[in-house]
Order: C-alpha cells, then structure tokens, then sequence
C-alpha cells in the first residue's frame, strides 16, 4: 500500500489521540456493542491513528447528528457520515468510501408499488431525526409529510405511518422480522459514506484525511474491510467516485 504524506500528528489529533467520533446507529458502517464496538469505521478510525502514530479514543453516539455536534463542538477530531451539503457548510468531506441506498418500506396492504410513487398526499414517511435520508427528503419531498422520530421504523410503527424509511440494509432486515410489510421496489437515494473533519483545519489537513480514504479505496482496503464485517464488497466507493 502506497503510503500518503506524513501530517504532524498534533494538526489532526491535538490532545496526542485521535478521537474518532462513531454512530452506532447505522449498522452497515458499525456493528458490535457500545462496550466493544466494531465495523468499517472503527477500522478506518484506527488506521488514521495508525498512520498518525497517535492512540484512538472511539466516542460513540446513537445518532449521526450527534457525532456531527461532536466533531463541531471540538469533543471529536474526526467522523463518520453520509455526505450532506447543510453538514458540509461544517465539516470538509474526503470522497466516499462506502456507497448505500435508502429504501421505503410499507405495509403488504399499501397501493405504493415503488419509491418514486411516495411523494403524494396523504403519505406520510417516517424517518429518524437528523439522519441523512431526513436531510435528503425533506428538501426533496414536496407533497407528502415527513415525521422524525428516534429511528424510522419505530416511528412508523408508533403512528401508523403509511411509509419507513432508512438505509436499505436495515430495512430489510426490519421487513423480514416483521410480516406483513415489504420494501418498495427502487431506491430513493444513494447514500455516499465519507470520512469528515472540521472546516476549521487547513487545508494540508484536509487533503491528508481525503488522500488516506482514496488510497483505502482504491487499494481494496475498503472492500475487504466490508467483506470482514459481513457485508458486501460491492457497497465500496469505486475510485472512479473520488
């Protein structure tokens, strides 16, 4: 593996570890416990302080909102997230690394036969709060209401919304242990996953960070990572992305 530049380690990691803040909310990026955590960004997490020398602190969240206010509030140097343009007015992405999709899932009775039938009256989508599919739809929705709670299913199911909607994986997941749902068929986004640091670092820093995700990429790095977790060596970003 081609190495990239050397950064100081204190430009990215100024309290001597890197403190990598991880959402254990997405279970295609982090699997395992909040007493043993694991998954791909836990591995990206310590080959950056690998490479910077510096020991990592994991600084785990439910929530992908809550490790963006970590790593803008200064309690995190780095984070885990799909790509956003309201996150990114804060935090300077690296290219993808992972690529998922978002899926609807509804009830076997609904008339709904495919994502792009959703956006209607009366139609209302259940998603958790600050996640990146919220962001995406409600920009995107026009003429359905989208409802936030804690996670997307459990408020679909606590109101009994006519639509879930999440990262594709989980909802499937969701849709086999619960009979009498389905997915609909299509995504209703693609969900680039990329490596995030503050916008406050300059820009040597930044260009480090993303030159470390491209050569994961790029090497196969990413894909065997996924591969060891239990997922599909397909979900990595090609370098063509990058």
């Amino acid at each position: 593996m081609t190495s990239t530049p050397d950064l100081a380690p204190t430009r990215l990691a100024p309290t001597g570890a890197l403190r990598a803040s991880i959402n254990l909310g997405n279970a295609v990026l982090t699997n395992g416990s909040a007493d043993d955590p694991a998954g791909i960004t836990v591995d990206i997490a310590h080959e950056l302080g690998r490479r910077l020398d510096v020991p990592v602190e994991l600084v785990l969240w439910d929530a992908a909102r809550k490790s963006v206010d970590a790593v803008r509030d200064g309690e995190a140097d780095v984070c885990f997230l799909a790509v956003d343009p309201v996150r990114a007015e804060e935090l300077a992405f690296s290219a993808p690394y992972v690529l998922i999709e978002g899926a609807y899932a509804v009830r076997d009775g609904s008339p709904l036969r495919s994502a792009h039938e959703v956006d209607r009256d009366g139609i209302r989508i259940g998603v958790k709060t600050g996640s990146a599919y919220d962001l995406h739809l409600t920009r995107e929705i026009k003429n359905a209401e989208v409802v936030r709670g804690s996670d997307g299913v459990e408020v679909f199911a606590e109101e009994e919304l006519e639509v879930a909607a999440g990262v594709a994986q989980p909802i499937q997941a969701y849709v086999a242990a619960n009979p009498g749902l389905r997915v609909l068929e299509g995504a209703f986004m693609q969900i680039p996953q990329a490596v995030a640091i503050s916008r406050r670092h300059d820009d040597d820093t930044i260009a480090w960070v993303g030159a470390v995700v491209d050569e994961l990429v790029e090497s196969g790095w990413v894909a065997e990572a996924l591969v060891r977790h239990g997922h599909e060596p397909a979900l990595a970003a090609s370098s063509g992305s990058h």
